[in-house]
């Protein structure tokens, strides 16, 4: 029996709107870096809470409860470090495999892998590519529009980012490993057993996560200074960002040469790590639970490599929920501040910190605009500044007072694991592996927000903008 002309159609009709379907669902999600970042970001999520459900990846043979591989997942992709398990204990070796692969590809950030499989497979990138990999180093450029050739990487040196980034990350990783692996031998673990630990506990450095892959963590090294201060190198370049370790690898030592990003970002953290380490000095040194029974020299030491870690280090020598409750609220502080721009780090960053800073000192002096290193810094950065604190204490805030209220637990050890969460920082009170399932869910949440970023966030979810060919007239409301 012959086909009626409308059942001959079909087919044609069929792959047209299914053409048109597919061709909105790429816009929707390619338009906008920030778009593109999320949607990732949450299908990364997705896949790797289907690994860490697998009967494989845990120690027991038995499938780990899904608000606690969620919760698994959502740490390793954002590169944070909390857990609601015992990643060693808990874990088969297939589950630390995917541990450290997860990290690695957080670390890197979506937007960025996706243009260095670009950049390997094309070996070209498009304008689109070009600008979804800008937007994973500027949250300037998460809104579209035009982009500003001041900006912290210009479209012309993406390609030589990419680059930078691929490669930093490979020999950096590998350093930390040649110079972690003597010390773990030392310090007893089986040589075997050593080249499995060394690259791990390079790339949880090196990442800014925080996991440990034996039982005692780095208890067997509270004496071993020489790792202890590897792995603050680690996390120190880990922090500090792609931008800035790409500015470092062009211009070296040639400080005049540096983007404004980058003197902003290396100063303000070099002030942060002596004054963090000075202030906890102070309010722990005579606590005998954490630093009140070392010497001098240890007292310093850890008091410095604590300091480091709240940058979103992640590791601990000593029991975080032992420390005072003063020093937990500077820690929240320091995490909250995070380290740079396009790094593995979380937080506000260092340079949106600098930024409001250099504005109140500008609008002290009387000076009608913000300037540093010769330079002025446009308004529309500082809307961002102002936007990503405002939306980071607001996140942090409802997060603290939600689990707060599930948990009743003391509202200093609430708001120290809720920052880690949001900076991804991975240091706890003890708190989160307690947490019931409803708390789990909004620390997961918040670490979710926190690694993508407010601006991106909000940009995610806002409509299009649209240009405004008239200004408003002008009225000043009191503030202050």
């Amino acid at each position: 029996m012959a086909a009626t002309p409308n059942e001959a159609r079909l087919p044609v009709r069929v792959r047209r709107i299914a053409y048109e379907a597919w061709d909105r669902l790429r816009n929707l999600t390619t338009a906008s870096p920030a778009r593109f970042a999320v949607l990732v970001f949450a299908t990364l999520i997705a896949l790797f809470t289907a690994l860490f459900s697998l009967p494989a990846a845990s120690a027991t043979g038995q499938r780990i409860p899904f608000a606690d591989a969620l919760f698994t997942a959502v740490s390793t992709i954002c590169v944070t470090g909390l857990s609601t398990i015992n990643m060693y204990s808990d874990l088969s070796p297939l589950g630390r495999v995917i541990t450290y692969i997860g990290v690695n590809v957080g670390a890197l950030g979506v937007l960025t892998l996706a243009s260095i499989l670009g950049l390997v497979i094309s070996k070209r990138l498009g304008l689109r590519a070009k600008l979804i990999a800008a937007g994973d180093s500027n949250p300037l450029r998460a809104h579209g529009g035009p982009v500003n050739e001041g900006q912290t990487v210009r479209l012309g040196e993406v390609g030589q980012l990419l680059r930078t980034v691929a490669l930093s990350t490979l020999v950096i990783e590998a350093a930390l490993t040649v110079l972690i692996y003597p010390s773990l031998i030392i310090g007893g673990i089986h040589p075997l057993v050593a080249l499995w630990e060394a690259p791990y506990y390079a790339a949880m450095s090196f990442t800014n996560t925080g996991f440990i892959p034996n039982a005692d963590g780095l208890a067997p090294f509270a004496q071993d200074y020489f790792l202890l201060t590897v792995l603050m190198a680690g996390v120190f370049l880990g922090s500090i960002g792609f931008p800035v370790i790409f500015t470092l690898w062009r211009h070296y030592w040639r400080f005049r040469l540096w983007s404004l990003h980058a003197k902003l970002t290396i100063i303000t953290t070099v002030v942060l790590f002596f004054v963090g380490a000075g202030v906890i000095l102070l309010l722990e040194y005579d606590n005998p639970l954490t630093f009140g029974s070392m010497d001098a020299w240890d007292t310093t030491f850890q008091a410095f490599f604590l300091s480091a870690m709240t940058r979103s280090g992640g590791f601990s020598v000593i029991d975080i929920g032992d420390l005072n409750g003063a020093t937990l609220i500077v820690g929240s502080m320091l995490m909250f501040v995070g380290g740079g721009s396009a790094s593995t780090a979380g937080g506000i960053k260092v340079t949106t910190l600098a930024v409001l800073a250099l504005a109140v000192f500008s609008e002290a002096k009387g000076r009608p605009s913000v300037q540093a290193f010769g330079r002025r810094i446009p308004s529309d950065v500082q809307r961002v500044a102002l936007s990503v604190v405002a939306w980071g204490a607001t996140i942090v805030a409802v997060s603290t007072v939600t689990i707060s209220r599930i948990t009743d637990a003391p509202i200093e050890h609430v708001l120290f694991d809720v920052v880690s969460g949001f900076a991804t920082v991975g240091l706890s009170t003890g708190l989160t592996a307690e947490l019931p399932d409803p708390a789990v869910y909004v620390m997961a949440a918040t670490m979710f927000m926190g690694r993508i970023g407010t601006v991106t966030l909000a940009a995610a979810v806002a409509a299009s903008s649209r240009s405004q060919l008239y200004a408003l007239p002008v009225e000043r409301p009191i503030v202050g």
